[in-house]
């Protein structure tokens, strides 16, 4: 339907309601609005309604009319015209207003911007924090994946699973017992005083193509280790004065930043991250080739500079032209050759390759061989300051500015005269992060433009989603940038954060703690949630021992042996002086909780030792790794700072039997016989002994008493007062097994109550209480009771036989009950008045 047929049908809508008089009217769409707004303006308001909204206005401070005056007076057509009146020949004045009007609308759109992004990267920001901050409360209450035991393990990493996830679970763990053996291996050497190649045998426990596996040769490499155990020769080479490269760097990372220590150290993390970009450069060279052997075009000649040249023919060469950004010399982009010989760390073979075409770079640059003779044949790869100013002149004058200078020349003339740093990138040059970053370390220079100090602060400055962003491949990236440039504490934290790298991370804080290149807070300055913390001098900390803490949380039960290996790491920060000394009593206490855990699974005395049945005695774990644990120094330390303070707190917690062993292990006898006193003393109100723990605590008193008698040890109250309550309550278990001829029998053979009715001998009793121990004294209560219940059920056996042996014998029981009376009389003030009514009320039915 088109629109003279619309038109048509609707006119013929109305034709019958028009008078046929009247003629039509034809107006154009702002004549109508003209009339309705002028009809509109003619139309008196709603009588009411005004008054109506104004009175309710102004109830709340607004004045309507003021408003609508305000409102009418307003010109919207003049919001973005100049402030001054513009002429139509004034071309300048109107370049002029629409160049301010530009400058304010981009401003405003580039406020917005920011306000939207400050948006999203604090919305980000908050869920990151909350998810760690949340998954760290979990670790802190303990909601973690338990691992399976050692055999357990092994069993299910041998079966297999069919769930991915179970597979990622069986990795992990094989993965851990891997660094398990590898950290045991790392303390039997620190034992030995002998260096251990640490980061190589962790390095064997990785996938050679992960992230983790590169980043531990980068570590390898930044502190120079050795590929396998040293001679002795290699050794005192490498480490003057010392047979271990333990805490080898500590001095000089811990101490001054600004001294020459320091800024040898820093040079040295310099040339090894370096060395380990080249080394991996060189690999992806070597892969690409394979990858595309027709268009890389080798041939037979295996030199480097033919391996760099068919890598060249891949990249640079295609469709029988070179890129166009190349500058060719003698048939060939030999800028980028020179470039990538040096990029793969082969300088010898790029001043060969350079010298071969010596006269063709001439032409070019006249002075470059000898530039790159003087920078090849310094240990420092500096450039004498003459040399260097005639390079910066070059520099300027042809090259950085000239729009067809070959990229790799640009490169190579910065490099070389380390020139212009703070221009950080070159097309072509610094394609990708590891080619970025090995440029930013080719231009350093510690004594000038703050060396690496500085790279890390522009690094940092960057931060982690510049160099990670959301790309699943290079989680990890952000660690091994910070490794880079030293920020080590930084780097395992980073690691930390991504819950499928914290075993590495662990690792990682393990491998710098042996080097000393790890920085631990005091614990004024460090947290219980975050392990990255900041000292009072601004550098950053890592709390190693609250990392080590949560990684053995999920196996020390099960593995103690395994958990102490990772504690013995944390001495590894002892020379930090007082910070060190906090470290190594942080050590004990979680040795000691290890212990602990280790009671609960049984596995304790493997730890800390005991004594065969000839009474010898044979040593743990820990008495033989004591110089780990810093325990060496006094026979006594490891009673004093371990067992006694285990033994204590197993005591509160009232675990006796191992606080017992644990007190008999440090030679604490008199506190062995204290603390069964206390304990049998408290388990003899317990019905039936206090069952298998009562036994198991009667067992172990039985067996101390008898090691100390024939010992002669812990003569006294405290061993006096354990024989009674042995007996005692073997008398009351005897009692409730219904055999109380013999429950009477234990209970007199312990001296404590009198068997005759004779005042003397009551008094004598009563007397001699004040020299017993005094668990023995506050349980009269119970005690006397429970002689008493014996006398009536022996006197409730006999009441059926009538001969004169049973008479004689009820006799005798109520003489006993009559004295035990009398003795509960004389020392009346130590018990209950229920005690009394209870013994009174048994003897009168004694005598019924």
């Amino acid at each position: 339907m088109d629109l003279s047929t619309l038109l048509s049908e609707s006119q013929a809508l109305t034709a019958h309601l028009a008078p046929t008089d009247i003629p039509s009217i034809h107006l154009g769409l702002e004549q109508i609005e003209a009339q309705s707004r002028r009809l509109v303006s003619r139309q008196a308001a709603a009588p009411g309604d005004t008054g109506k909204a104004s009175y309710l206005l102004a109830q709340a401070q607004v004045d309507t009319g003021t408003l609508a005056n305000n409102i009418a007076a307003l010109n919207t057509a003049t919001t973005f015209a100049p402030l001054q009146p513009l002429h139509d020949t004034d071309v300048a004045g109107f370049l002029r207003h629409a160049h301010e009007q530009s400058i304010i609308s981009t401003i405003e759109e580039g406020r917005r911007e920011t306000l939207l992004e400050f948006k999203r990267v604090l919305d980000e920001r908050v869920r990151r924090d909350w998810d760690a901050r949340k998954r760290r409360i979990f670790e802190e209450l303990g909601e973690r994946t338990t691992l399976l035991s050692l055999e357990d393990r092994k069993r299910t990493i041998g079966q297999g699973t069919a769930r991915s996830r179970e597979g990622e679970i069986d990795k992990l763990q094989a993965r851990m017992m891997a660094y398990d053996s590898t950290i045991s291996s790392l303390n039997t050497s620190r034992l030995a005083g002998v260096a251990y190649p640490l980061l190589r045998n962790l390095m064997e426990q990785t996938d050679p193509a992960s992230m983790t596996h590169q980043t531990y040769q980068f570590l390898a490499s930044i502190v120079n280790e050795f590929p396998g155990l040293p001679s002795a020769e290699h050794l005192a080479a490498q480490v003057p004065g010392s047979s271990s490269a333990e805490r080898k760097y500590s001095r000089a990372y811990l101490g001054d930043p600004n001294s020459a220590g320091a800024a040898n150290l820093r040079t040295q993390i310099t040339e090894g991250a370096q060395r380990s970009l080249e080394a991996q450069y060189w690999d992806v060279i070597t892969r690409t080739i394979a990858a595309r052997p027709q268009q890389a075009a080798l041939g037979g000649d295996p030199s480097v500079a033919a391996h760099v040249k068919a890598y060249l023919n891949v990249k640079f060469y295609s469709q029988g032209s070179w890129e166009e950004r190349l500058e060719l010399i003698a048939g060939q982009p030999l800028w980028a050759k020179l470039f990538y010989l040096i990029r793969t760390g082969h300088i010898e073979e790029c001043l060969q390759e350079a010298l071969a075409h010596e006269k063709a770079i001439m032409v070019k640059e006249r002075n470059f061989i000898t530039y790159l003779k003087s920078w090849i044949s310094s240990a420092t790869r500096k450039l004498p300051r003459s040399e260097r100013n005639l390079l910066q002149a070059a520099y300027n004058s042809h090259i950085l500015h000239s729009p067809t200078t070959d990229p790799f020349k640009l490169a190579l003339f910065k490099i070389i005269g380390k020139l212009d740093p703070a221009r950080r990138a070159v097309p072509l040059v610094t394609a990708t992060t590891e080619d970025w970053l090995w440029f930013q370390l080719a231009m350093l220079d510690e004594e000038e433009n703050g060396g690496l100090r500085s790279l890390s602060e522009v690094l940092l400055g960057y931060g982690e989603r510049h160099f990670e962003g959301a790309t699943k491949g290079k989680k990890g990236m952000w660690a091994r940038v910070l490794l880079i440039c030293g920020q080590f504490e930084r780097a395992v934290a980073a690691l930390y954060e991504n819950s499928d790298l914290q075993v590495d991370a662990v690792h990682f804080a393990i491998a710098l703690a042996y080097y000393g290149l790890l920085r631990v807070p005091s614990k004024a300055e460090s947290s219980d949630v975050d392990i990255l913390s900041t000292t009072s001098s601004g550098q950053p900390a890592l709390n190693f021992a609250l990392l080590i803490s949560r990684y053995i949380r999920q196996f020390i039960r099960i593995e103690p042996q395994v958990a102490l290996q990772y504690v013995y790491c944390i001495c590894l920060s002892s020379d930090q002086g007082p910070i060190g000394k906090e470290q190594v009593e942080i050590a004990w206490e979680l040795t000691r909780r290890v212990i602990l855990m280790a009671e609960a699974g049984g596995g304790w005395v493997d730890l800390v030792g005991g004594y065969r049945a000839d009474g010898s005695r044979f040593t743990g774990v820990i008495e033989r790794d004591l110089k780990l644990l810093k325990l060496d120094s006094s026979p006594d330390d490891f009673a004093e700072h371990i067992l006694k303070r285990a033994a204590r707190q197993s005591e509160r917690e009232k675990r006796i039997n191992e606080a017992i062993r644990l007190y008999h292990l440090a030679g604490e006898h008199e506190t062995v016989v204290e603390c069964l006193a206390r304990a049998l003393g408290d388990q003899i109100s317990v019905p039936v002994g206090g069952g298998d723990d009562g036994e198991e605590l009667a067992n172990t008193a039985k067996e101390v008493l008898s090691h100390y008698e024939r010992t002669n040890r812990a003569s006294g109250k405290a061993r006096d007062a354990v024989v009674k309550l042995v007996r005692i309550r073997d008398a009351r278990v005897a009692k409730e097994h219904g055999i109380p001829d013999k429950a009477l029998e234990l209970m007199e053979t312990t001296g404590i109550f009198p068997t005759e009715n004779d005042n003397s001998l009551i008094n004598k009793k009563a007397q001699q209480l004040r020299d017993y121990d005094e668990v023995i004294v506050r349980n009269l209560q119970i005690f006397l009771p429970l002689q008493m219940d014996i006398l009536v059920e022996l006197r409730n056996r006999r009441r059926a036989s009538m001969d004169a042996t049973a008479q004689h014998a009820i006799k005798n029981l109520v003489d006993k009950a009559l004295a035990l009376q009398k003795f509960a009389t004389n020392i009346k003030y130590s018990m209950s008045p229920d005690v009394h009514t209870y013994l009174s009320r048994s003897v009168v039915d004694l005598m019924n």
